[in-house]
């Protein structure tokens, strides 16, 4: 029986004329129009945007060049190189690069990271204008690092508790 009856709403097309009559009953409902750079949407707490790289409050650099975030990394976008610091020869980065073409934004590096070093920031509105700017440098990392460092710090203390 059910055949019989699978035959006959595939004959009278029913899923088709629901679908036709649910595009005419939002026609004539007012549309709203979010107004861009004035509006913004609400955005979540836990958003992951573009990447930073943290420091101590001493100054001095988080990242320990552990390589846990390139190896975790599934979309293999970070790339790290590491060697001898000069004044006390700890392990230190002397390459750290994340190409965001490559990066799905999984969060993977900031959850592997032991110092918290690598964040993702909840910065969604970036460009790039030439080929190249797409790979972040340690130097532009730390910068946005340097930048948000006060919205990072309040934005992990409130989500310390899930963690």
């Amino acid at each position: 029986m059910s055949k019989v009856v699978s035959y006959f709403k595939s004959l009278l097309l029913l899923e088709l004329l629901g679908g036709l009559w649910l595009t005419l009953k939002y026609l004539f409902r007012p549309k709203y129009t979010l107004m861009y750079p004035m509006e913004k949407t609400p955005q979540s707490p836990r958003f992951r945007g573009v990447h930073a790289l943290r420091r101590y409050p001493n100054g001095e650099e988080r990242c320990i060049a552990c390589k846990l975030c390139e190896a975790v990394c599934p979309a293999l976008a970070i790339t790290i190189e590491a060697g001898p610091r000069a004044d006390d020869g700890s392990r230190r980065t002397t390459r750290y690069e994340i190409d965001l073409f490559k990066c799905i934004f999984c969060g993977f590096c900031e959850e592997s990271c032991p110092t918290d070093s690598i964040v993702e920031t909840h910065v969604h509105e970036y460009h790039f204008d030439q080929r190249g700017q797409n790979i972040l440098t340690k130097p532009k990392l730390l910068a946005i690092g340097d930048r948000l460092e006060a919205e990072i710090a309040e934005r992990r203390a409130a989500d310390a508790p899930y963690r």
